[in-house]
């Protein structure tokens, strides 16, 4: 059973030609296809295009503001963080817990989202201006994801929150659960900032401020920068970071949410 793809072509109708991923002349890829990884240290203002079974997807205004464009096929479904839609199609159909607190994620329990479905377009974005990016499982690994960074998966991907144990937990800056996604299907996850990509080889190492993490498939362990080390200059408690191993990828963003709530209270006028 075939599927017309219902997208508008060309610039006039408000889409962009596609580029970034592949995808034929004109038009978005075909229902079906999977997408390949972004070239590494890709510019971050190049649209993002593909599809996978029974969405197509687009993720445009990378330069700050970024928004994922779906595009769904009758009978197929799309998982959304709650609150997180933006405008759709009268045709589409949404369920689920909107006002979805994500606490849940840091006890351990189950997780909460919106259920998108019914053929049409539907634009979704974080709360806060950065990026997203659009992460292909195939089922050989597991991917994890910090607190927040969550923005909407196909129907295929299952999620559990996943314990670091004590020892990460107290020094990751996220939270004693992260949460774990298995399957075959496509993640998307969002930053504050723009995203960085790593693609590590096998035995290939690379140290990140964990408050800047995104998502990861690769092993890790916490370790504290010593006085007068590559992160002294940091406040109290920001001299952890992660210490990624090869084989494996990993999206850090560039802006660190904790230091930029810092940086606008210092900014707001005093209450006294």
């Amino acid at each position: 059973m075939s599927y017309s793809t219902g997208f508008p072509q060309g610039p006039a109708a408000g889409y962009p030609e596609p580029q970034g991923y592949p995808a034929p002349q004109g038009s978005f890829p075909p229902p079906g296809a999977l997408t390949p990884d972004p070239p590494q240290g890709a510019s971050s203002s190049v649209n993002i295009t593909g599809s996978y079974e029974g969405i197509q997807f687009k993720i445009g205004h990378r330069d700050s503001n970024a928004v994922l464009y779906c595009r769904l096929q009758p009978g197929y479904e799309l998982l959304s963080r709650p609150g997180s839609m933006v405008a759709m199609d009268a045709s589409v159909q949404i369920q689920g817990k909107v006002n979805f607190s994500f606490k849940k994620m840091l006890t351990g329990g189950d997780l909460a989202f919106s259920h998108l479905f019914g053929q049409g377009e539907v634009l979704l974005a974080p709360e806060t201006w950065g990026d997203i990016a659009a992460i292909r499982l195939d089922g050989s690994v597991p991917w994890f994801f910090g607190k927040h960074a969550y923005l909407a998966s196909t129907r295929e991907i299952v999620m559990n929150t996943k314990s670091q144990g004590l020892g990460k937990a107290f020094f990751s800056g996220h939270g004693l659960f992260t949460v774990q996604a298995t399957g075959v299907g496509m993640l998307f996850v969002h930053s504050v900032g723009a995203i960085i990509t790593r693609n590590l080889q096998p035995g290939e190492s690379w140290v990140v401020n964990n408050d800047h993490l995104v998502a990861w498939n690769c092993q890790y362990h916490v370790e504290k920068i010593q006085a007068g080390g590559l992160l002294s200059t940091l406040k109290t408690d920001e001299g952890l970071v992660c210490r990624f191993q090869g084989p494996g990828t990993v999206y850090i963003m560039s802006r660190n949410p904790e230091q930029l709530i810092h940086w606008i209270a210092e900014k707001l006028p005093s209450r006294d």
